[in-house]
């Protein structure tokens, strides 16, 4: 188990950093979805569906 560890232990703390940054990203997701903030920030000109989410948004509240 030893000789497994020392053998791939760059391989074991670059998948932990990894998994760390993960998990922070999707509890950032969570905290600003939880606070009611949107993912497009509000910038209609470059979407696809120009103004039809803030009127939707506009008509839910």
């Amino acid at each position: 188990m030893s000789g497994y560890l020392s053998a791939h232990l760059g391989t074991i703390v670059v998948l932990l950093i990894v998994a760390f940054l993960v998990v922070l990203a999707i509890r950032h997701i969570l905290n600003d979805r939880r606070a009611g903030k949107h993912s497009c920030m509000g910038n209609c000109g470059g979407c696809p569906m120009g103004g039809m989410c803030e009127k939707e948004r506009k008509e839910n509240d």
